[in-house]
């Protein structure tokens, strides 16, 4: 898997790179007409046709790939037939074939490749793809897909590259470090895949130019600062101005140095720590 750079032959292609897309089995690969569905586009906008979140619009069409986030089906042994293109989350899927012919898509953990077998289930071997109960897996081993509530599917690190490690058991608590820092105790019920989710190198793709942005359906952000004084607080002035007051939203709700997470959110408690930019090799707890 790697990063490809092509002759510039043009300043947006001399700014751009992209995914050799390696990993896949077959770049020409369509989808399995049974597993995906159509994607009705909301341009951000609500029931009502407010705009709820800015700056989305346009974009390719798209084929909704039906993931299986679950992984509750614990027949038997999955067979990997092909490693395919997603264009709906930054991560690769796996298309797998169960003993009775039935077909799901996974997210596709590094090193697996067609060809390869997973399985699912409280018994299975910890190898890379299977998916197990947290009260299973070995402590010291990174997963991913984890489900905060025991069967309702993966929630947790499934984006490109995304890893937890599980670093404690305790009672009917697992104690995992996420890839922010940060350190959240979740059920031993829940289950998470053995494994890092592959494509790895998609946080190094450089967009080079606006176009390839509204391909993907984000249109273009503009600041506060470039606006007139009736859409935003920070508007209007004569030339470039600083806003005149400290950063905030277009209703004056101040943006920085404020906590964006709700006071009754019921898993806060079981945050052990708060998430950090730090890596794994570089964390330091703080004494007290």
């Amino acid at each position: 898997m790697g990063v490809k750079i092509y002759r510039p032959t043009s300043p947006g292609r001399r700014q751009s790179s992209v995914n050799d897309r390696g990993e896949l089995t077959d770049k020409n690969r369509p989808p399995t007409k049974s597993l995906v569905t159509p994607l009705q586009k909301t341009g951000g906008r609500n029931h009502s046709g407010k705009i709820t979140s800015w700056w989305r619009g346009g974009g390719a069409k798209r084929l909704y790939r039906v993931i299986d986030f679950k992984r509750r089906n614990d027949g038997g042994r999955a067979t990997v037939v092909a490693i395919e293109y997603d264009p709906n989350r930054s991560c690769n899927i796996a298309l797998v074939e169960y003993p009775d012919k039935s077909k799901s898509y996974i997210l596709a953990p590094l090193g697996l490749k067609a060809g390869d077998w997973v399985e699912s289930g409280p018994s299975v071997e910890p190898k890379i793809g299977n998916a197990m109960p947290l009260k299973n897996i070995p402590v010291g081993l990174d997963v991913h897909n984890i489900e905060l509530t025991a069967g309702q599917g993966g929630k947790l690190a499934r984006s490109a590259g995304a890893t937890a490690r599980l670093i404690a058991r305790e009672g009917d608590w697992a104690t995992l470090l996420m890839p922010s820092g940060e350190m959240r105790q979740v059920r031993v019920e829940c289950r998470a895949t053995i494994g890092q989710v592959g494509n790895i190198d998609h946080q190094h793709v450089r967009m080079g130019k606006a176009g390839r942005a509204r391909h993907l359906g984000r249109r273009p952000h503009n600041r506060g600062t470039s606006m007139n004084p009736i859409a935003h607080p920070l508007g209007g002035g004569e030339g470039r101005s600083g806003g005149g007051r400290h950063p905030c939203s277009p209703w004056g709700k101040l943006a920085k140095g404020g906590k964006t997470r709700g006071p009754r959110k019921n898993s806060s408690k079981r945050i052990l720590r708060r998430r950090r930019s730090v890596r794994y090799g570089q964390l330091v707890l703080k004494s007290k």
